[in-house]
């Protein structure tokens, strides 16, 4: 709903709001609630999904565009945007007088000693800088509706405030167990942290070597978008959970083609998601792989 509301405050039916592709699905959904058309801009799996040069950030914007939007940590690629690369974007929508928008939602999860930065941080875009945030992914809460549109903009302010008149407000009960989810404090946001690093390494150490695949190490988030040598992952995903077991066992992940907004991209590309323990996840890896395995000596 802040994506909803965010999309709806900066953009009339028929404007352009920029995402990078592969994101997350739903945006889809808001966008056509809020009549406003998604212009995908096409990262890469070989550039570890970031930013282009300014030239072809800049080459999507039309009059019809009204702001670019960046999610970072990235689901679904893990990626985390440098300094460089929100400088590269602030500048382009100084110039082009757009607005900025954050889904920052995973900005507790980065790894490796990196650091999150929110575009809120940045003072020459403070009327332009609308961040989207939620405890969902933070103490592991989607079902309780508890988010937050945060922004410096009076008008964007009050026309969000109009939109969420609808909704009434979050559930009371919920708004209380997330007051008692922060008194929790910075230790849990710690070991969380500390878990999800480990997770991600377990997964990537066993992925990276299967012949044929392309990934690049998540940065953040959970996630991670994993280029398979087959044509048609949305075929290869159903015939593991309807066609394949090992040991009475399969996996499943998500086609990426749903991830991108270009038609036909994605197609050769899944997301996995480490939320399993690191035992569950090593199973499911030697799972992974002979199901891959098999699959490719039947339909390649």
């Amino acid at each position: 709903e802040a994506i909803h509301f965010s999309f709806s405050a900066v953009a009339d039916p028929g404007d352009e709001i920029i995402i990078p592709e592969p994101f997350y699905t739903n945006y889809n959904g808001y966008a056509a609630f809020a009549n406003v058309n998604i212009v995908p801009l096409t990262l890469k799996v070989e550039d570890g999904f970031h930013l282009p040069p300014k030239e072809e950030i800049e080459a999507r914007i039309t009059s019809r565009t009204k702001a670019i939007l960046l999610c970072s940590p990235n689901n679904p690629t893990g990626t985390v945007y440098t300094s460089e690369e929100l400088e590269r974007v602030i500048s382009i929508v100084q110039k082009h007088d757009l607005f900025l928008i954050g889904d920052e939602v995973y900005k507790e999860f980065v790894y490796d000693g990196g650091v999150h930065r929110s575009i809120l941080e940045y003072e020459e875009v403070k009327d332009r800088a609308i961040v989207v945030d939620s405890i969902s992914k933070r103490f592991s809460s989607c079902g309780a509706r508890v988010g937050a549109v945060v922004t410096r903009n009076e008008d964007v302010y009050q026309a969000v405030l109009k939109f969420a008149q609808a909704r009434l407000c979050p559930p009371s009960v919920e708004q209380k167990a997330a007051l008692a989810a922060y008194r929790m404090g910075l230790d849990y946001f710690k070991a969380v942290k500390e878990e999800y690093q480990k997770r991600r390494d377990v997964l990537y150490e066993g992925l990276k070597d299967i012949p044929g695949i392309v990934i690049h190490k998540p940065q953040g988030a959970f996630y991670i978008i994993v280029r398979l040598p087959i044509k048609d992952c949305e075929h290869f995903v159903q015939w593991m959970l309807t066609d394949f077991h090992h040991d009475k066992e399969t996996v499943m992940v998500a086609p990426a083609q749903g991830f991108y907004g270009t038609p036909d991209k994605g197609k050769d590309e899944v997301r996995i998601a480490y939320v399993l323990k690191e035992e569950d996840l090593k199973r499911a890896i030697v799972v992974f792989k002979e199901g891959l395995q098999k699959y490719q000596g039947l339909f390649s």
